[in-house]
């Protein structure tokens, strides 16, 4: 049997490398896993909603091109934790490491 471990997931449509890079060093930062999954979906909202309920940990990252919006399980949609479009690199390390800490019920950066 394959066990799934408890990560933040991330949903994405074509994302801009440097972007992803930056978001997944922001988590691994904060010591919590990650998984990328590729979504047919042009909406960062509506993939962080996705990734979020989804997640065990429920915290979800959406990702197309270079917009990025953080989400928790239990926000209604439309009511995201940050939502950036074009966020420099230091703010999408930003974006991931605080994902990781609100699921450890840190507070955010």
């Amino acid at each position: 049997m394959i066990a799934k471990r408890p990560s933040v997931f991330i949903y994405t449509n074509r994302p801009d490398s440097a972007v992803l890079k930056e978001i997944c060093a922001g988590i691994e930062e904060n010591g919590v896993f990650y998984e990328i999954f590729e979504r047919d979906v042009q909406n960062p909202q509506a993939l962080a909603h996705a990734a979020a309920n989804d997640s065990m940990m429920g915290a979800g990252i959406g990702v197309v091109q270079q917009d990025v919006t953080m989400q928790m399980k239990g926000i209604p949609y439309g009511k995201t934790v940050e939502s950036l479009k074009q966020p420099d690199m230091r703010d999408c390390r930003r974006i991931g490491a605080n994902s990781a800490r609100a699921v450890k019920k840190m507070p955010l950066l």
